[in-house]
């Protein structure tokens, strides 16, 4: 499960003239661990498993957040299976912080 950005690389170049990246790895550090926060809520708990396996990786020199689980059914429990319904957890969590996140960033650029 990924999620593509299309248009980052246009927004990376405006951003490295107009100012100090350190300010867009905070924003992405920020809104990674609320979407972790948000994900971790959202699990469905029956041992916490789950919730606890909710991990945040932020790589390319801050650039990029990753919000998994490292449950290895936490792929099931999300898109669910013939015989389990699905209870999403991360999709929602990103739904929500994606207008944050784009919100944030903006404000970086003005």
């Amino acid at each position: 499960m990924g999620v593509q950005v299309i248009g980052f690389d246009k927004l990376e170049a405006k951003l490295t003239k107009n100012m100090d990246l350190s300010a867009v790895r905070t924003v992405v550090r920020k809104n990674g661990s609320e979407m972790q926060k948000k994900a971790q809520k959202n699990a469905p708990v029956d041992t916490s498993h789950l919730m606890r396996s909710i991990d945040l990786e932020v790589t390319d020199g801050g650039m990029t957040a990753e919000v998994e689980p490292t449950a290895d059914y936490g792929a099931y429990v999300e898109l669910g299976t013939r015989f389990m319904n699905a209870q999403p957890y991360l999709k929602p969590a990103f739904d929500e912080q994606k207008g944050k996140f784009k919100s944030d960033m903006k404000k970086l650029v003005r």
